[in-house]
């Protein structure tokens, strides 16, 4: 990330949900392979 976390408004509410997002990411996994979405 190219920000500086001091350089934000919300410092602490940044840092819970790029923690928590981290958390999902970590325990549900990066999603399907490609081919499970549907094409447009």
């Amino acid at each position: 990330m190219n920000t500086d976390l001091q350089d934000l408004k919300y410092k602490e509410l940044t840092e819970k949900i790029i923690k928590i997002f981290y958390d999902v990411y970590n325990k549900l996994g990066y999603g399907f392979l490609e081919k499970v979405y549907p094409v447009k």
